[in-house]
C-alpha cells in the first residue's frame, strides 16, 4: 500500500514528506493506522545525527492507532483494536525478559538499532530501496507495520493523543518514579526539564504522595505547566537554582532528583541538588558519545545513589493499561500534556516549537 510519511534522509536536514510503499504485515506483525504520534526529543537526535541510525528512516516512536490487519500467527490482536505502541518490544524468553526487565530485551536490541523488523528486513521502501523503521515503529506515517509485541490494547475511551503519550512520555516519567526510584510518600522530589517526560515525572511523584515537588526549567511557559501538574515550587534554570532547591528542602537537598533533559551539564548540576543519602535518577537520553563527570568523592562520602531509568524500567503490557485506567478514573491528569497538535505536513514546525519551549508535548494527528 501507499502511505505518506515524514522521512529523515540526511542528518541535519528537515523532515521530508514522501509517499512510500508499505508491505503487508508478515508473521507476528500487525498493520496499524496511526491516529497520533508524539513529538519527542529522541527523534530529534536522529534528525540531527547525534544518535547514529541507518538512513533514510521514518522516525516517530510515541504512537497509537487502530489495528487494520494482522499477520500470520497473531492471536492476541484483532482488527479494530485500539493500541498504544511500545518502542521496546520484547521476546519474553531472553535473559532480561526472564529477569522481569522486558525493556532491556536482548532479542530486539539488534533489529531496533538497525532500523529493521525482527527478520532483518524493512516493510518500508521508496523507489524500491529500503526505508528504515525507528524503534520498530515509524509512527510519523499514516500507517505502520509493527511487531505484535509492540502493541498494547487500550480502551477506546482513551483519546488517541493520550494513548500515544502513554506509549512513551507517560510511561518513561511515571515508571521512573514508580519502578526505578520507587518514591515513597512524604519524600521531596526535584525534576529538571519540564517536557512531556518531566511533567509525567511530576504527575507520578504527586501520585506517590511526594512533597515538596520542585520543577526546574529554562522556560517560564513550561514552569507554568509544571504548576498545573502539581509542582509546589518552580525555579528558572540558572545560577540560583541550587540555592532555591536547598531553601525548599531545609538546606539538605531533595530526596530524589530526576534529570529529564539528557544533558551532561544538567546531570552534573543535578547531583549537587541531591541530599546526602538521596537518589539521582537519569531519565533523559544523552547524545551518543557524550560523557558525564560525577565526582566519586561526593558520591562515596555523601552516599548518593545514581540510577539510570530506561523507558521507566517498564513492562508495557503491565504498565500501559495501568496508566490508562488511572487516566479514565480521573486520578492521572493527562489531557493537558498534549498542548498542541499538528498535521503531518507541519512536522518541522512542530519540532521548532519543541525546541523553543512553547509546548509541553506536541503531537501529529491523522
Amino acid at each position: 500500500m501507499k502511505i505518506r510519511a515524514a522521512v529523515i534522509k540526511k542528518a541535519g536536514q528537515p523532515f521530508e514528506i514522501e509517499t512510500l510503499d508499505l508491505a503487508a504485515p508478515g508473521e507476528g506483525e500487525v498493520l496499524v493506522r496511526i491516529g497520533a504520534a508524539g513529538i519527542c526529543h529522541s527523534d530529534w537526535h536522529i534528525r540531527e545525527g547525534t544518535t547514529e541510525h541507518p538512513l533514510p528512516v521514518v522516525a516517530g516512536h510515541e504512537g497509537a492507532g487502530i489495528v487494520e490487519a494482522v499477520g500470520a500467527g497473531v492471536g492476541s490482536l484483532r482488527q479494530g483494536d485500539q493500541v498504544a505502541l511500545s518502542w521496546a518490544p520484547s521476546c519474553g524468553s531472553c535473559f532480561y525478559c526472564g529477569k522481569g526487565r522486558p525493556a532491556l530485551c536482548e532479542t530486539w536490541q539488534g533489529p531496533l538499532w538497525a532500523g529493521t523488523m525482527l527478520d532483518g528486513s524493512t516493510r518500508l521502501s521508496l523507489a524500491g530501496e529500503p526505508v528504515y523503521h525507528y524503534c520498530g515503529l515509524a509512527c510519523f506515517a499514516e500507517h505502520a507495520v509493527v511487531s505484535a509485541a509492540s502493541c498494547v490494547p487500550l480502551d477506546h475511551e482513551v483519546p488517541l493523543e493520550v494513548a500515544a503519550m502513554i506509549g512513551c512520555a507517560v510511561t518513561t516519567g511515571l515508571g521512573a518514579v514508580m519502578n526505578t526510584a520507587r518514591v515513597v510518600g512524604g519524600s521531596s522530589v526535584a525534576v529538571y526539564g519540564m517536557g512531556g517526560v518531566g511533567l509525567s515525572i511530576l504527575a507520578g511523584a504527586r501520585l506517590a504522595g511526594a512533597e515538596p515537588l520542585i520543577a526546574v526549567d529554562r522556560y517560564d511557559t513550561k514552569l507554568d505547566m509544571a504548576r498545573s501538574f502539581g509542582a509546589t515550587h518552580v525555579f528558572k534554570a540558572d545560577e540560583s537554582t541550587l540555592n532555591g532547591i536547598l531553601e525548599a528542602t531545609a538546606r539538605r537537598g531533595a530526596d530524589y532528583v530526576f534529570e529529564a533533559v539528557g544533558s551532561p551539564e544538567v546531570q552534573e548540576a543535578c547531583l549537587h541538588a541531591v541530599r546526602p543519602g538521596g537518589k539521582l535518577v537519569l531519565v533523559g537520553l544523552s547524545p551518543m558519545g557524550s560523557e558525564t563527570n560525577f565526582p566519586g568523592s561526593i558520591i562515596t562520602r555523601q552516599e548518593k545513589t545514581v540510577l539510570g531509568s530506561y523507558y521507566g524500567s517498564c513492562d508495557p503490557h503491565r504498565d500501559f493499561p495501568l496508566y490508562a485506567k488511572l487516566y479514565l478514573e480521573g486520578t492521572l491528569k493527562l489531557d493537558s500534556l498534549v498542548s498542541k497538535t499538528y498535521a503531518l505536513e507541519d512536522i518541522n514546525i512542530a519540532y521548532s516549537d519543541m525546541l523553543e519551549g512553547t509546548v509541553a508535548r506536541g503531537a501529529i494527528v491523522f
